[in-house]
């Protein structure tokens, strides 16, 4: 890795270390980390996820992890956020859900919206914590206002399935399509299927072919099953096209 010094640091301007940052990924990974290691917090936060991703260097989560740990310990929110992803899929350490939760409430209460998404969805489903789904309804709604799709698209579920509010399909078809937009691969698929079931075939037809664009591996497993058993024509169709691309993206990475 490039050696920078820390004048080198402190004299770089805010023109030259966003040239650096958007250039070569190695370069910027030097500079990041050498900012993290004379304490600067930002620096931490951002050379953990370039450690998680291997974005310039060697992918090292146990590395990550101790990077968001020093970040996080001090007051920076998504840090804290990330810290709670390593500790709720065992990146770095073993998975501990009671860890996660505690780091994303401190994110959330932090006022990051990741943070409120995260500890919201974990309250949703019980997971290292007591269900409580009237307060985790309070902490997507202040995500939702924030701008957050992913907590749009939950709050829609709360609407569809009748959760802490009187089921309502209009509603819960208005928090969807608001995710949609967005860019949520979730509320992509959730729009589209309560557009089928209004009659509005080719509308949820254009919403499903976004959704592989973004969407995990498993989540589009999932859209691929419930499309090929769908009584609807078009949409056994394209699970045939889904299937195919799946089976394209399997062999390339044979």
């Amino acid at each position: 890795m490039e050696h920078v010094t820390l004048k080198a640091l402190a004299s770089v301007s805010h023109d030259e270390l966003a040239t650096i940052l958007s250039g070569p990924p190695a370069k910027a990974a030097a500079w990041v980390a050498a900012a993290a290691h004379n304490g600067i917090v930002e620096a931490q936060a951002v050379y953990g996820q370039y450690l998680l991703d291997g974005h310039g260097v060697e992918r090292n989560a146990g590395e990550a992890l101790t990077w968001f740990r020093h970040a996080a310990r001090r007051d920076h929110p998504m840090a804290m956020n990330m810290l709670g992803r390593c500790y709720e899929h065992g990146w770095g350490i073993a998975a501990c859900a009671p860890v996660a939760v505690y780091w994303y409430r401190l994110a959330a209460q932090a006022g990051l919206d990741w943070g409120m998404y995260n500890y919201a969805s974990a309250l949703a489903l019980g997971n290292g914590i007591e269900c409580d789904r009237a307060q985790a309804l309070q902490w997507f709604r202040r995500a939702a206002d924030l701008g957050h799709v992913k907590s749009i698209n939950f709050i829609g579920s709360f609407y569809e399935d009748g959760w802490e509010v009187d089921a309502d399909t209009s509603i819960a078809f208005d928090y969807y399509r608001r995710a949609a937009q967005g860019g949520d691969f979730r509320g992509q698929f959730n729009y589209a299927r309560l557009l089928a079931e209004r009659g509005e075939i080719d509308a949820a037809l254009g919403w499903l072919r976004r959704v592989p664009h973004t969407a995990t591996a498993a989540f589009v497993a999932k859209m691929q099953a419930w499309l090929a058993a769908s009584p609807v024509t078009a949409f056994r169709a394209l699970a045939e096209d889904v299937r195919a691309a799946m089976n394209l993206t399997q062999e390339s990475r044979a």
